[in-house]
């Protein structure tokens, strides 16, 4: 595990012109967003020595994907690696929204690495997910969101609840692009906080999900991890929880302080949790899910009006029977 690729300290420029580069074991190519057909966004890819499973990497909050450098031999990783450059960074078109529709562009690019990439892929449904901080917070996201579509996650000290990290910024590092990404003050609008935080589609998690956190992290607080955990086992999900919480680490970086014992059972509870579920998640075929401006699963996709909306759906596949429910008015759609 390479922590430096989650350490949130690199703030992104925008690059002049969108081109692909190409190496034995290192690509860097765009896609195209499913939402908006004229977004290109870019994606590094970095090639197994022997096909394997994909794992899917997104970058901290004021981050962009490493750089393309050319890669003669193949790394360590027995997974084709997809880091996604999310909208409106350095090498992706269009413009953040905090786990709003940049959330898509995962899903999109897994699609395209697919097909791109089948020659270094062993079992195209097999795919993981592994972040840390901002990528933490895309992690608990995507797990509600894309409840059959990880066999394995990987949150790693992320932000579970938008509007507490917004409210808690008192030095404004992050409430600056939260302003923007989602628009409005969580005070004024807490259902469009709501819509972003992993902590309220929960009660959606089918994939094992392991997390960990610093202790005293001050940048992403540990109550994040903890409020996703104890939701977790209220929602009756305790099964799908590993949770490793590093006492004395966390200051000033993610996991300053922390003893190589410490990271080392990072590291294997974190490879533990991809390796020892290498079968695609099944959903239920009757139920409910929260849907927080979208939700994706294998059978159907069902999309809000409005990425700032949460509402509950009802389905039933035998049935092909669907009903939502919604505080607000709120149209949808649905695609099977």
């Amino acid at each position: 595990m390479n922590t430096e690729r989650f350490e949130d300290k690199i703030r992104w420029s925008r690059v002049e012109s969108y081109e692909e580069h190409y190496s034995p074991y290192c690509d860097q190519v765009y896609y195209t967003s499913s939402q908006d057909p004229a977004l290109q966004l870019a994606m590094r890819v970095e090639k197994p020595a022997v096909p394997g499973p994909i794992l899917v990497m997104t970058h901290g909050w004021h981050q962009t994907i490493v750089p393309f450098e050319p890669w003669e031999e193949p790394g360590d990783s027995p997974y084709l690696v997809i880091q996604v450059d999310m909208r409106g960074r350095s090498f992706s078109m269009g413009q953040a929204d905090c786990n709003g529709y940049e959330l898509m562009d995962i899903y999109d690019a897994v699609q395209a690495a697919r097909s791109r990439y089948a020659d270094y892929i062993s079992d195209p449904e097999l795919v993981y997910f592994e972040a840390g901080s901002g990528g933490g917070g895309n992690a608990f996201a995507l797990a509600g969101k894309f409840p059959d579509f990880f066999a394995a996650v990987n949150a790693l000290y992320g932000i579970s609840d938008y509007a507490e990290w917004y409210r808690c910024d008192y030095v404004g590092e992050f409430r600056d692009e939260l302003d923007v990404w989602v628009g409005k003050d969580p005070d004024l609008d807490p259902m469009a906080y709501a819509a972003r935080s992993g902590l309220t589609t929960v009660r959606n998690l089918l994939s094992p999900i392991f997390i960990t956190h610093g202790a005293l992290d001050p940048r992403v607080p540990v109550y994040h991890s903890r409020m996703f955990v104890e939701a977790a086992k209220a929602a009756g999900k305790t099964d799908l929880i590993t949770y490793y919480e590093m006492e004395g680490v966390g200051m000033p970086k993610h996991i300053s302080g922390a003893t190589q014992d410490q990271l080392d059972t990072m590291r294997t509870l974190a490879d533990r949790n991809l390796m020892l579920h290498s079968s695609p998640i099944e959903l239920p075929r009757k139920g409910s899910l929260i849907v927080a401006g979208y939700v994706v699963t294998k059978h159907f996709k069902v999309f809000l009006d409005s990425l700032d909306k949460v509402a509950r759906l009802n389905y039933d596949l035998d049935e092909d029977s669907f009903s939502l429910e919604c505080s607000v008015p709120c149209e949808y759609r649905i695609e099977k």
